[in-house]
């Protein structure tokens, strides 16, 4: 096989997994035009048709994905050999693609995955960040950052951080006008301030536990956002009560800026895990990360 036509297989699997030309010409290192060209040209010698494009949009065949069924055990042998020749080399090298969520993204990587890139130069990683449940093998990622609990059980799942707790809380001069809620169910009698999920639009609810009772709560008020600093902002000014990661506000609880209510039936949960397939031995870069980011 010539090189080029190999060089044209790759860009299609590309192309069919991201479903975009602007996403794929990204990831390697070419223009669209050059992409949507390469791929009109391998559909000529193919004669047949891969993909469907439309405006908005362009997704494999029914050929494209009986091709592309074929491609990926050869191509993933072919990338696995590639990372293994990494451990010939002092120094962790490669791509490591990974998925994650904005808020581990910001509470994870943001302080550590700069100084990493600057002890490691020759890694590069690349960051897709999703709301929802990434499927990592379908969509061709080496892993993913979410919360223990989320982690498919076939994974390997590695603890990046500590246990979680979501709290409420709210301003001193807030419970100047509300006394301080004493169960769950007497947030039916205050101004919450929601959060509606990115994903399925739906509103967040304020989850309990206390012992072996659970309860969920569908609170009402003032502000509903799917963004996690506008909500913050309104309880901060005394809108309303907020719940939110302990993370996020324990120096205003420790100044006394918010005092926390509830904090009996607001119990930790797993934090975040970094994941990735059993299938296959990690390469030396994923290691190298995965190693960066346990360190407190």
């Amino acid at each position: 096989m010539e090189r080029n036509h190999l060089n044209d297989l790759v860009a299609f699997a590309t192309v069919a997994r991201e479903c975009s030309f602007t996403r794929a010409a990204a990831i390697l290192a070419m223009s669209p035009s050059a992409l949507s060209h390469a791929m009109r040209g391998l559909e000529e010698r193919l004669g047949v048709r891969l993909l469907a494009r439309t405006t908005r949009s362009v997704s494999p065949t029914e050929a494209g994905e009986r091709l592309l069924r074929s491609l990926n055990p050869a191509l993933t042998e072919i990338e696995d050999g590639l990372q293994a020749m990494a451990e010939w080399r002092d120094n962790p090298s490669g791509t490591v693609r990974i998925t994650t969520f904005a808020y581990a993204a910001r509470i994870v990587l943001l302080p550590k995955l700069p100084g990493f890139l600057l002890a490691n130069p020759d890694v590069r990683v690349e960051v897709n960040i999703d709301d929802g449940l990434t499927d990592i093998v379908a969509a061709g990622f080496d892993a993913g950052i979410r919360l223990g609990e989320t982690v498919d059980k076939d994974m390997i799942a590695v603890k990046i951080g500590p246990d979680l707790r979501t709290v409420v809380v709210g301003t001193p001069s807030y419970f100047e006008r509300y006394p301080p809620p004493l169960t769950p169910y007497d947030l039916d009698r205050h101004a919450c301030i929601g959060y509606r999920l990115k994903t399925s639009g739906g509103l967040l609810p304020w989850e309990f536990q206390r012992g072996d009772k659970e309860i969920k709560i569908r609170t009402r008020g003032p502000l509903v956002a799917n963004d996690g600093d506008l909500p913050a902002a309104a309880v901060r000014a005394g809108a309303g009560l907020g719940y939110i990661m302990e993370h996020d506000v324990a120096e205003d609880i420790a100044s006394g800026k918010l005092i926390q209510v509830l904090a009996e039936w607001c119990p930790r949960f797993p934090g975040f895990h970094l994941y990735h397939p059993s299938r296959r031995q990690s390469p030396p870069a994923l290691r190298a990360l995965i190693a960066a980011l346990k360190t407190s």
